[in-house]
């Protein structure tokens, strides 16, 4: 990379691709809902439609029982050893299923990410789940940052009047929002036996919020020492008497209201109150998290407490282990496994294909050019042939960039009145990065759009069905802290104002901002990995004051180079049962460059200008003379020559020996800053050429002459008979015989045989020494200019 979930009230997901073609770095997709490619299933069988990979065989139905419960049965198909998918319409806090003398209980307001999480995890394990407060306005204060949640001891003290006389029913009681499940009712109700108490509370390490309450508690050996609010599981009618021996007002604290009655010895003993010590029930993450392990049995996930030997049964990340919670919860409650990957991923999926383009969902497409952006030409038709109807794509576009604006013209002039809309904000409007992101938040909130697609200029769209892809996949894969680059995001979380994206916080970065506040309004980001949707550019080194500056960039962004300009039939020299032609004996012929290297590298030595003159004067090289000269400018003067030669891993400082005899008028690369590229470019697609032809030259070719000519008729037109200083020669046509002048070509003398008909972008490749002496045919109108490289393996 970029999936991401979000369910319905919203979820960020990235997508990381593992696939990485070449030496290109793939992105992670974001989509901010919650989804899986595959459908599902029959009782008669499993079907996988045509994205899918694995499929559940499940059943899910419903029955109305008794008062405001409803009761919902989960009919597992096991056939292929699949954990159910889940509906996440289900209104969880309606329903109870299960045992009838087991019951948990938990506080949510609203159906938040963690609690669809919670929500799935009971499920999972087949465990009962009442929820209170529902739809409620939160009256418990701010308990993410301080004291609070004494709201929560009184939702539950008046739901447990119906069980205040009840001594067989056991109530457990944990937060929804930071809590998994990780075992049966059985399995707890075991576990909670065998302490012997009436009352069993999770603990942690601190002492909180009154720390000067700690020496009150009884010493432990071993363990941790303190109450922790977030879990405890007791008889119903003996918790039912604990919470009404005291009152607590709703914006109180609701761990200090248990703290105080566990440090009331005479209430402690008199409801045999015990704290679980050793996580062998609850596991408090806040302070712990090296105290645990995830694990695997066979193919399940298990969370290990290796610091006291437990396994524990419910998980809880408390305080500030949200984030490692999410992390584990990628794994836990049989969300996934080693055979059949994300499971928790096969929920919500929608399939378009089964829809007409008309009634597909709306969506803005976000794109933000923040930095000057190598490739950004290819970015926009990537964006361009996304297989998604136009008419159903608002775009938005922030380019603050004044090197780009040309180009986003173009585009926009040439493709904007095939959008439903489009809206384009300029270098010279000067709108800073975060107030151009959350304008087109609310450019989508306008348009009504039912998914925002966030791209920005280095994520490249290889998959031009990424973005259906993603609105059916509707969720990631790995519930992650941050996302950045391509994301999807559901309407439903910007049309909600608890849930709306925001990039301003604290003076942090956009992106930074925005995962800060998702974070924060607990809306889960997540990646995805289950396929390749594009790849990531490097801007760092681009830079713009060069001429056709994405010549330079192969060393940063070589895939994306090698797609611009190395000719599209290339690797078919490497084929096997390939013949190189040979319009001469021992000179072949590779095609090796696209006509757009060829032009662009005619414009940049065009534009350094600074062309040898033809004599035998060459202050360039060492003594200062060439005794056949030509007009030609070296690779170095151009900054170019590291990048040809790097195909030569063996950089040689030694100046040009040798070709000095046969002047040109030339330009070198190392005039305009292309000596390295040039040496890479031998290195990596030279090099592999002349092992086919020449065999027995197994070490990088070396090159300390490379340099483009350029033949006149005016100037210099031709070049007399020579040897060239090498083992061999490279000489690539960069432009056109007969078109762009006329005349030229090359002649070797020994065999009589004449090059004339050059190809664009293609290499000859000839011996130097010895046998191939040869001369320049004489121009006799245009310009003829040839890239010329003396190689030594």
């Amino acid at each position: 990379m970029l999936m991401t979930e979000l369910a319905r009230s919203g979820t960020v997901s990235g997508k990381v691709s593992v696939s990485v073609a070449r030496r290109r770095a793939s992105f992670a997709l974001s989509v901010l809902c919650g989804g899986h490619i595959v459908l599902l299933n029959t009782l008669e069988g499993c079907e996988v439609q045509s994205h899918g990979e694995t499929c559940a065989d499940l059943n899910i139905s419903h029955q109305q029982g008794g008062g405001d419960m409803t009761h919902a049965y989960l009919e597992q198909y096991n056939k292929q050893g699949h954990t159910p998918t889940l509906n996440r319409d289900e209104d969880h806090s309606k329903h109870l299923y299960g045992y009838s003398d087991f019951l948990l209980v938990t506080v949510a307001t609203n159906q938040t990410d963690g609690y669809k999480r919670f929500i799935r995890s009971a499920k999972i394990y087949d465990i009962p789940v009442k929820v209170l407060g529902m739809g409620e306005k939160w009256k418990g204060g701010d308990i993410r940052n301080g004291a609070a949640g004494g709201f929560k001891v009184n939702l539950l003290k008046k739901e447990l009047v119906k069980f205040k006389n009840d001594k067989e029913k056991i109530i457990l009681f944990t937060d929804s929002y930071d809590v998994v499940v990780l075992a049966s009712a059985d399995a707890i109700l075991d576990q909670f036996e065998r302490f012997n108490a009436r009352v069993l509370f999770s603990t942690e390490g601190f002492c909180w919020p009154d720390e000067s309450l700690a020496s009150k508690y009884p010493t432990v050996t071993r363990g941790k020492r303190f109450l922790n609010s977030g879990g405890f599981i007791g008889y119903a009618s003996e918790l039912y008497r604990l919470l009404t021996s005291s009152e607590v007002d709703d914006t109180g604290d609701d761990q200090l209201f248990y703290t105080k009655i566990y440090l009331n010895e005479k209430l402690r003993n008199k409801h045999k109150i015990k704290l679980d010590h050793k996580a062998e029930v609850f596991q408090s993450l806040n302070g712990a998290v090296s105290d645990v392990e995830l694990r695997f049995k066979g193919r399940e996930a298990y969370l290990q407490n290796t610091a006291y030997n437990t396994v524990p049964l419910v998980v809880h990340g408390n305080g500030r282990s949200k984030m490692v919670l999410n992390t584990l919860g990628n794994y836990l409650a049989k969300s996934w496994n080693s055979e059949d990957g994300c499971l928790s991923c096969w929920d919500d999926s929608i399939l378009l294909e089964d829809k007409h383009p008309s009634t597909y969902p709306v969506v803005l497409i976000a794109v933000f050019i923040e930095q000057a952006t190598p490739f950004l030409e290819e970015f926009l038709a990537k964006l361009n042939k996304l297989e998604y109807p136009k008419d159903k794509i608002h775009f938005f576009l922030h380019n603050a960039v004044e090197y780009h604006s040309k180009l986003v013209e173009e585009f926009l002039s040439e493709h904007g009145e095939s959008y439903r809309s489009v809206k384009r904000i300029n270098p010279e409007d000067n709108i800073e990065e975060w107030r151009a992101r959350n304008l087109a938040i609310e450019q989508c909130l306008t348009k009504n759009c039912e998914y925002y697609f966030n791209v920005d200029g280095e994520a490249h769209l290889d998959n031009p069905h990424a973005l259906r892809l993603l609105i059916e996949q509707n969720r990631g894969v790995w519930n992650v802290p941050y996302v950045s680059g391509c994301y999807l995001i559901n309407g439903s979380v910007i049309a909600n104002t608890e849930t709306r994206p925001s990039y301003a916080f604290d003076n942090l970065d956009p992106d930074m901002a925005f995962c800060s506040n998702m974070r924060e309004k607990d809306i889960f980001m997540f990646v995805s990995n289950r396929m390749d949707f594009g790849h990531l550019v490097n801007a760092d080194n681009f830079d713009t004051d060069k001429t056709n500056s994405e010549i330079y960039q192969i060393f940063d962004n070589r895939w994306d180079w090698e797609q611009r300009y190395i000719h599209e039939n290339y690797s078919e020299n490497l084929n096997p049962n390939h013949t190189a032609e040979q319009p001469c004996p021992d000179v072949y012929w590779f095609p090796i460059v696209t006509p757009r290297f060829c032009k662009e590298f005619i414009e940049i030595m065009e534009a350094f200008g600074q062309w040898s003159d033809g004599t035998n004067k060459d202050e360039r090289l060492d003594g200062g003379y060439e005794n056949v000269p030509t007009r030609d400018i070296h690779m170095k003067q151009v900054g170019l020559e590291p990048h040809w030669l790097e195909v030569l891993k063996a950089y040689d400082e030694r100046i040009e020996g040798g070709y000095e005899a046969v002047p040109t008028r030339d330009i070198h690369m190392r005039q305009v800053g292309l000596t390295t590229h040039w040496d890479y470019i031998l290195e990596e697609y030279v090099g592999p050429l002349q092992q086919t032809v020449f065999v027995g030259y197994t070490s990088p070719p070396r090159a300390i002459m490379n340099f483009v000519v350029r033949y006149r008729p005016d100037e210099q037109p031709s070049l007399r008979p020579h040897h060239d200083s090498s083992t061999y020669t490279i000489n690539i046509a960069l432009n056109r015989p007969k078109i762009d002048y006329q005349g030229g070509g090359c002649k070797f003398i020994r065999y009589n045989c004449s090059v004339t008909d050059t190809r664009l972008g293609w290499l000859l490749m000839h011996p130097g020494r010895l046998t191939h002496y040869h001369e320049g045919l004489p121009v006799t109108s245009g310009t003829r200019y040839i890239m010329i490289s003396f190689v030594d393996p």
